[in-house]
């Protein structure tokens, strides 16, 4: 059954074209967060990188959530889904 769910797994990311995309925007690590998504990096930048250098320029504020936002707003037939370190299960062995 095991076997089964992960090439089931594989087979939709695959068909999607589903990737994780690690997004950092400042220097602090715990601020980074990750995209489950099928857009391509030059789509996640022409919309990331404007709002960011808003904020670095006049001193406007953001949330990952709100960069999330405007992605999902203007790319509204793709598959975007964020996720934070804290939302992420790790298994140690």
């Amino acid at each position: 059954m095991l076997k089964l769910l992960i090439k089931l797994n594989y087979l939709i990311m695959e068909t999607l074209k589903l990737r994780i995309v690690e997004i950092n925007t400042t220097a602090y690590e715990e601020e980074d967060f990750l995209l489950l998504t099928d857009l391509s990096d030059e789509q996640i930048k022409s919309i990331i990188v404007p709002i960011v250098g808003m904020e670095r320029d006049d001193d406007i504020e953001y949330c990952n959530d709100e960069l999330v936002d405007e992605l999902k707003k203007t790319f509204p037939n793709n598959f975007i889904e964020m996720y934070t370190k804290e939302t992420i299960d790790y298994i140690s062995i």
